[in-house]
């Protein structure tokens, strides 16, 4: 019964009418057109952005986090400029590592690598190594792997 009243359903689009508007033409006059932005030097102007007062770059992550925050997980506020350099500086950019310093960073890895040598020398000291005079058997087992044809054992002579 079910599958009947799927099948007989009118679709939604014509249950729904449809209402046609006027098409709107712009015009564009000199009235309508943008902002007259100023023209500044070098000496003015260093970024060359047009006048943009950039914030000083200061990455987000860096911000306090508990700070009562419009966009709390940007950490910004509604209606502060952004910098220019906003990808490098956002919250999505790759995370800056503080929690150690460069000459602690380089102990820590010659105490791994110390490590590392140090276990290498301890099992190369005790793990035992290859006989120093191979045994040798009478015939070179030559019956008992087989026969003529058989690969030879080590027999007594032989270098």
């Amino acid at each position: 019964m079910l599958s009947r009243r799927i099948a007989t359903a009118r679709p939604l689009r014509n249950a729904i009418p449809i209402v046609r508007r006027a098409a709107v033409n712009q015009q564009r006059g000199v009235a309508q057109a943008g902002p007259e932005y100023p023209r500044m030097t070098e000496v003015e102007d260093p970024g060359m952005n047009g006048g943009y007062m950039n914030p000083p770059p200061v990455k987000r992550q860096f911000r306090d986090p508990h700070a009562d925050w419009w966009d709390k997980q940007e950490r910004r506020n509604y209606g502060e400029p952004v910098h220019e350099d906003n990808d490098i500086l956002g919250m999505f950019s790759p995370e800056e590592y503080t929690h150690t310093k460069p000459g602690k960073g380089l102990f820590q890895i010659g105490c791994f690598i110390a490590a590392v040598l140090g276990l290498c020398t301890v099992v190369g000291m005790s793990y035992p190594d290859k006989q120093s005079a191979p045994r040798e058997f009478d015939g070179g087992l030559e019956r008992e792997l087989g026969g003529p044809n058989a690969v030879r054992a080590r027999a007594p002579g032989d270098e």
